[in-house]
């Protein structure tokens, strides 16, 4: 039961002004779900944040104005106020990446620094010669690169960027430097924690036989089957299942959702998981079109969380706090740029779970 007592005003609106950096905007629902107070509460928390001027209402929900920063500046002998950039190559710039790369920005601006951004491609094998400029350019303090770490010349573009004299930091990406194994600076988000959530909440709404649908091309998938296998192996979940589907905008799309579709119905499976939004609205609509109700017959979970909570139904969604991925990525360029000596930082981001309507207890 919701409670409006669980914190003081005070701290409450604290939290409540940290997730509106953390992502940018949010909902009203999403923000009474995450903070447990009912929705009253959290309009009132952000007609009190909004007279302070560190908000701006937008219809239902609330958002942090440009000027203002993701976290609380902490520019004191910081040494950089309005000196230099910071770099960021992203490997797609329509989905995933402009969050983040927002929250670098929103960062870097925090810290005098402005943010030189660029695009490449996921089917890149040597990211090398994007990466060049980048570096060559004039005043930067660091790159943020995201590599194919498994292709052909990972191990080789791992070390030119060790050997670069700017530092580099990794970006929802791992990777280990020669023989010694020594790693790389980076940030993530713990996807392996995202799928055990997902697992947990269709759990204790009493679905037992459960699914997982993945791409089989995102470097995403492998830490999410992970967290998926060992939640429901921890579970004892009956007949759980892991499928990968093709992309969205494939001929052969279509058809994997039917065989999908017909796998649930042979495993009696009423709870699923599916990576990413597209994929699970995709998904969601089939089932539909065969007469079956989301969430009455079956609750989908989707991955992501940059389009579910504006589908019909909306979507319960694990969502990556990318934002904060790009503000700590920013951080570690900074603090290494300013200690070369110190340790390597490895960053894991914790995602969090949006309930919303596609998933309900079993009847």
């Amino acid at each position: 039961m919701m409670t409006d007592q669980r914190d003081l005003p005070a701290p409450r609106r604290e939290r409540l002004l940290e997730l509106l950096r953390q992502r940018g905007s949010a909902r009203v629902t999403d923000l009474a779900s995450w903070l447990d107070v009912n929705a009253v509460t959290v309009r009132r928390d952000l007609a009190r944040l909004e007279s302070d001027g560190l908000i701006e209402r937008t219809h239902g929900g609330a958002s942090i104005p440009s000027a203002l920063s993701l976290s609380q500046p902490n520019l004191a002998g910081a040494g950089l106020m309005n000196e230099g950039q910071v770099a960021m190559l992203a490997p797609g710039l329509d989905f995933y990446w402009p969050e983040v790369a927002r929250g670098a920005e929103a960062r870097a601006r925090q810290l005098g620094l402005r943010l030189l951004l660029r695009g490449h491609s996921y089917e890149s094998v040597d990211e090398r010669p994007a990466l060049a400029p980048l570096f060559e350019a004039e005043d930067v303090r660091g790159v943020i690169a995201v590599p194919n770490t498994k292709g052909p010349h990972a191990d080789e573009v791992m070390a030119w960027l060790a050997a670069q004299p700017v530092p580099s930091v990794l970006v929802e990406r791992e990777a280990q430097l020669g023989p010694t194994g020594e790693p790389v600076e980076s940030v993530v988000t713990d996807h392996a924690l995202g799928a055990a959530m997902a697992v947990w909440h269709l759990w204790q709404l009493g679905h037992r036989r459960l699914g997982l649908v993945v791409s089989p091309t995102s470097p995403t998938t492998s830490k999410i089957k992970v967290g998926w296998q060992r939640t429901c192996d921890e579970l004892a979940a009956e007949n759980a299942f892991a499928v990968h589907i093709p992309d969205h905008r494939t001929p052969g799309f279509a058809a994997a959702l039917e065989e999908i579709i017909d796998r649930c119905d042979d495993l009696g499976a009423t709870g699923l998981l599916v990576h990413s939004d597209r994929e699970a609205m995709g998904l969601l609509q089939q089932l539909e079109s065969r007469g079956r109700r989301v969430p009455d017959d079956i609750s989908i979970v989707a991955y992501d969380d940059e389009l579910a909570g504006l589908f019909t139904p909306a979507l319960t969604a694990v969502r990556p706090a990318r934002q904060a991925l790009g503000a700590a990525a920013v951080d570690l360029l900074i603090a290494r740029f300013e200690d070369p000596g110190r340790p390597v930082h490895r960053v894991i981001i914790s995602p969090q779970l949006s309930v919303r309507e596609s998933t309900a207890a079993v009847v």
